[in-house]
This record gives C-alpha cells, structure tokens and sequence, in this order.
C-alpha cells in the first residue's frame, strides 16, 4: 500500500528526513530540488511505514487507500516521476547540518520578516547554542504570505503554520511585532543591537503590464486582490467590481488559479474557511460568471504547476474550458499537457460557471470611460530561440473581451530597503550564499526572486545561516552596543498569541478555522486581552 504526496505538498523536505528507506524525492542537494513542483514517493520501494505523514506539516503524504476520487491522479503522478527520474543511485539519505561549537557568549540575530522564510532562518539558527532571534515584522501578525497568500480553500497548505508555532516556541525566539523597518527602527538600529540582521522580506510588490488602460478603476493587481480576500491590514476595505459576469486574469501561474477558484468557488463554501468576512459579503453579491486566464504561450509554457492544475480539474459545479491549443503540439508531451488535453476534451455543462484557460492571447489594451469596461486582446504565434526558449509574437490582429474587472498576476517584484543594495533588474539584493556583507545577510525570495514554494525557504535559509555562523566563528562580527534597544513598544509572542486565541475562538463559534482580525486597530487590542468583534 504506498503511500503519495498530493497537492498541498510545500517541499520543506521534512518527509525525507523522516523515511527509514529513502524513498521521497528529490531531495535537498539533489538536481532537481530547488525547481521540483513536490516531492515523490517512489511506490516501488516505499514500505508502507507511515513514518512521512507524521513529519509532513501540512498532511500532503497519504495512503493510496485514504485518496479521494480528485486525489487518485497523484498516485500515477508519483510513479510518473521515478520512470523519468529512476533515482538508482540513490545519494545517502538527507540529514541536518550538524549543529556548530560556535564562540562563547551569545550569538544575536535579528530577522526582519516573519513569513516562512524568516521564520524557517530564526529555526536553522535557534539549532545552534547560544544563539538568540528576534524576528520583526510590519504587521501585527506573523506567518507572511502562509497567512495572508495561500488561498482560503487550501486550509490544508495553510497547516504549514503549526511548524510555525513550534518554530517560535522555542528557547531564544521572540518577536517584535508591528514595527516598520525603516521608520519605526532603522537599518542602523538594528545592527547597534544585534551581531547580525538577516532580511526576509519578501516581494511585496507585483510586476506591471505596461500597456494602455492599466490604472483604470477594475485593473487590479492579483497581489492586491489576494491580500484583500485574506484579510491583510493594507488591503481589507478595498471594493472590487464584481458586478461583470466576466473577470479576466493575465498571467497563468498558480495565483492566477488561486484567483479564478476564489471567484467561482460557492460562497457556502467559503464560508467554512479564513476568508475575511467583507471579501465572503463581496463574493455572495457577485455577478462573475466566467474567469478567463490569459497566457501569451502555449499550454506547455503555462506557469502553474501540475498539482494545481490537478485540483483545479476537480472542481465541482464549475466548468474548466481550455482555449488556444497550438496546432502540431501533441496532447502528451509532458504531464501538464495530457492534463490540459483531458480537459479541452471534455463537455461543459449549460448554466455553470467557467474557468478558462485561453492560450496564445497577449493583452493589448484595457478600454473604458472612467472604469474598465473591455480588454483589447491579440492572438499569439510561438517561436523558438537558438538558446530554445520558446517566446511568443503577437500576429496583429486584435479581439475584444467585454469584462469589468481585469486582475494582472504577472509575478512579483521586491521593494529596494534603506541600507541595503538593490538589483533593479532582478529585483533582489546582491549576496553571495546569502551575505550582503559580514552582519547584513538574505534569505527568500528577497535574495533569490520569486521562486520555489513554501518549503523552498528551508533550504535557502540553511545556506545563509550557514554564512552568518561562519562570520561569527571567524569573528567578523561587530559585538551589539550594551543597552541598545530597538522598538520597545512592539507586539510580543504573548501578544501574537492573544491575536490568535481570539480569532480562533471567533472561528469556532461559527464552525470556521478562524475569522480574521482584519484591521490594525481591532489586532492591537485583541493583543491586550481586549475583546473585539472579529471580521
């Protein structure tokens, strides 16, 4: 009976390290990690041990037994995996870095950041003695994008935030919550009261279009739209119009299906997840009908990944169309093509609501007199570099899509940070193994772009970490000025605490996970104890 990793798999690895045959990967150090969509459970060698669904934080690895009819694909998925990649000469199995003797006295680091890559860096370090974190964060919340990204129907990636929480229970860990680096505290603060400062910021930003029409009221950006139907402080109290039967979404990465999803999804549904309750209020009175997904490449170059795609193929009640197949590509090129093709073949069903994913339509121009009211859309033709990147051109002629709400997902983009170089081009601060210079270091997609999953940050918080101990072994480290204290009116863990315990409580009582705080003030008092009306 083997056991599959299914689509909420987040790639921190700890199922490796927990299987006593080496049956999961790819592993850590092995080609193909830092790109694999997740990780496999190879059926023919897997002793039905159980041991991978224990260490897996967000419940992905089942027995092919306790698979759902919508699951059943990852079984084929897993073995399709070791066909192409035998793994025969199996590297020894993933272990830990070993724990360092590092200099007497005690080693601070402060983490500015409290998403998974910033929390992922403190636990790498809190593995050492004598090391104490403090990790700061603008919000008043931690968890990042865990929190305020993945997609209130994926509770089950949402899991991840119980590692968290051992993560920041341990021995030398504590927070500052609701601090603005920058403005509350300065880079400068932060080094007179710490060895180090390792950035995790983020990409809090997205990519623009650059086209016509891009700023009118309707062109959002998916990154905001996101934000606004978790709940994020910065983005509760948007408004949306929802009042079109057709939204349009360019880009097709596995936002842009997080997206589509959320604005199909039955309200009902929704309603049992974190959703915050003004996006939940919004969604009940929407109008939207049809969601398409614009690609300027074929369906072989989509962005999202075969997992999503997979669930997203499992939807109920909603029709997932495709549009757009190159002529001369074959149906079974690869598991995401046999995927799409499954799809296009099949028949939708009169009344539904509808995804589509439209392939080889570039946007033009978004049109309308004071608010979107059309895209101005252009069909695609592929060609194919000498370096065999395959690019798309667009023919000229031009199709009008009438819809009231255009959302780009395009990819993200980090912020420059006072004190640190910045890269414009790529967006990232300049680092070698995630050091800036002796005491600034990076990890996430702030030092490597936005890339990879949530387990991704594992791996590239160890090799900056690996660098920051290294400095303090060999003494580069300026010692922190004694008595300097940098924001002492920030949020505790205490305080975090109180935060979640109240919205948690509010969950219950209405048979949800939690319902979010979603304002700054109401998160504030709920840290003191004080009650407040959550939503």
């Amino acid at each position: 009976m083997p056991y599959a990793v299914t689509r909420s798999c987040c790639a921190d690895a700890s199922c490796v390290l927990a299987c006593p045959v080496n049956c999961i990967h790819p592993a850590p150090g092995e080609p193909g990690f830092a790109t694999a969509e997740m990780l496999y459970v190879d059926p023919r060698t897997c002793v039905d041990c159980g041991a991978c669904t224990t260490a897996c934080p967000v419940d992905a690895l089942k027995p092919h037994t306790a698979l759902s009819e919508a699951e059943l694909p990852f079984l084929e998925l897993n073995a399709d995996y070791y066909k192409q990649n035998p793994h025969d000469d199996r590297t020894p199995m993933y272990v830990l870095p070993k724990q360092r003797q590092l200099p007497e006295g005690e080693l601070s680091v402060a983490v500015v950041g409290a998403g998974p890559a910033g929390l992922f860096a403190a636990d790498e370090l809190l593995r050492h003695p004598g090391v104490r974190v403090t990790v700061y964060d603008r919000l008043p919340t931690p968890y990042g994008l865990a929190r305020a990204g993945v997609a209130p129907d994926h509770q089950d990636t949402k899991q991840v935030t119980r590692l968290f929480r051992t993560i920041e229970s341990q021995p030398g860990f504590s927070y500052r919550l609701g601090v603005d680096i920058g403005t509350d505290v300065t880079h400068a603060d932060l080094l007179r009261e710490h060895h180090a400062v390792l950035y995790a910021v983020g990409a809090a930003t997205d990519k623009r279009l650059g086209i016509e029409g891009e700023d009118l009221p309707g062109s959002v950006s998916a990154t905001d739209f996101v934000a606004w139907y978790n709940g994020h402080p910065d983005r509760a109290d948007d408004a949306h119009p929802l009042d079109t039967e057709r939204a349009v979404v360019i880009g097709n990465g596995n936002v842009a299906l997080d997206v589509a999803r959320i604005l199909t999804a039955d309200p009902e549904a929704l309603a049992r997840t974190d959703i915050s309750d003004r996006a939940l209020a919004a969604l009940r009175d929407s109008k939207v009908r049809e969601v398409v997904l614009l690609g300027r490449r074929g369906p072989a170059q989509a962005a999202f990944t075969v997992p999503e795609l997979i669930a997203l193929s499992a939807l109920k009640d909603v029709d997932v169309v495709v549009e757009g197949w190159p002529e001369g590509v074959a149906a079974d090129t690869s598991e995401k093509t046999r995927l799409l093709a499954d799809l296009a073949a099949r028949t939708p069903v009169e009344g539904r609501r509808r995804i589509v994913l439209r392939f080889l339509t570039g946007p033009v121009r978004i049109t309308g007199d004071g608010a979107v009211r059309a895209l101005e859309v252009t069909p695609t033709e592929l060609h194919t570099d000498e370096d065999g990147t395959v690019r798309a051109r667009p023919t000229g002629a031009t199709e009008t899509l009438e819809t009231g709400l255009v959302l780009r997902s395009v990819g993200y983009r980090a912020r420059p940070m006072a004190g640190l170089p910045f890269d414009e081009a790529t967006a990232t601060v300049p680092h070698e193994a995630g050091r800036v210079e002796p005491g600034v270091y990076v990890a996430g997609w702030v030092k490597r772009g936005p890339t990879g999953f949530i387990g991704t940050n594992k791996t590239c918080a160890q090799e900056t970490v690996e660098s920051l101990l290294e400095d303090f072994a060999a003494g580069r480290l300026t010692p922190p000025e004694p008595g300097a204290t940098a924001a002492p009116n920030a949020l505790d863990l205490a305080a975090w605490q109180a935060i979640d315990r109240a919205e948690r409580e509010a969950g219950e009582a209405q048979g949800r996970p939690r319902v979010k705080l979603t304002d700054t003030a109401s998160l504030r008092r709920a840290a003191q104890g004080t009650p407040v009306a959550a939503g």
